[in-house]
């Protein structure tokens, strides 16, 4: 009994059908850390909100996502929402779920970036006049963004890996389409290996892009350090 077949390997590590999960998986990632980094950066500035039910409510939030599993939501979304009359495609529920969860975890994220600024900075800001929104953009997340780039950047290696998730309710990313190819060929060793080196191929990708970025910012504020000496 033949275990691995070398030609089947080949001819499906550039097969069409793949490289199409490949293209999912990535503009999934894509638009699901968008939004999530959106709601993420809402909840951050809700949980350091003076105001004690917004705090209650970006608190409970956080708890909810970080505490349930990704595949809980999802199929929560998909296949428990219909039944109090809320229906999204398979896109939209993966989407959704994906952003949903990922804000939970960009809050704090965010929320530790911007508590990493000293206080003294922003109080001297306003003694000059600014408004908080003038503070924040100009003094505070210039600051905190440093802080941010790290942990977001491993935020975004694991969720190229989490986008396989979605599967489970028929999201034809990489790991989907993979799985159609190996019931209809039942080359289940080949096909998951061509699978595992794109999702590898990302994951490298994307750690090259963020050294770079750690890197440029680490330079920016070395500059920054030699000037404020001088």
């Amino acid at each position: 009994m033949q275990l691995w077949s070398w030609s089947g390997f080949f001819g499906y590590l550039f097969n069409p059908f793949i490289l199409g999960g490949v293209f999912t998986t990535i503009w999934l990632t894509v638009v699901s850390l968008s939004a999530g980094l959106i709601l993420g950066f809402a909840l951050a500035l809700m949980r350091r909100s003076r105001g004690r039910l917004v705090q209650l409510v970006a608190k409970a939030y956080i708890w909810l996502f970080r505490g349930t599993p990704l595949l809980v939501q999802l199929i929560a979304i998909y296949t428990a929402l219909p039944q109090f009359g809320i229906r999204f495609s398979v896109v939209e529920a993966a989407l959704i779920g994906l952003a949903l969860n990922e804000a939970a975890y960009l809050a704090e994220i965010i929320r530790a970036g911007i508590e990493a600024v000293p206080e003294g900075q922003a109080r001297a800001a306003r003694a000059l006049g600014m408004t908080e929104r003038q503070i924040m953009r100009h003094i505070v997340m210039p600051q905190a963004f440093k802080v941010i780039i790290p942990p977001l950047g491993n935020s975004v290696n694991g969720l190229l890996k989490t986008t396989s998730v979605t599967s489970v309710i028929s999201m034809e990313e990489l790991l989907r389409r993979t799985q159609v190819l190996i019931q209809e060929r039942f080359m289940v060793l080949e096909l998951f290996s061509v699978a595992a080196i794109y999702y590898l191929l990302l994951t490298t990708l994307w750690d090259f892009f963020q050294r770079h970025i750690e890197k440029r910012f680490g330079q920016a504020d070395s500059r920054l350090s030699m000037t404020e000496k001088r």
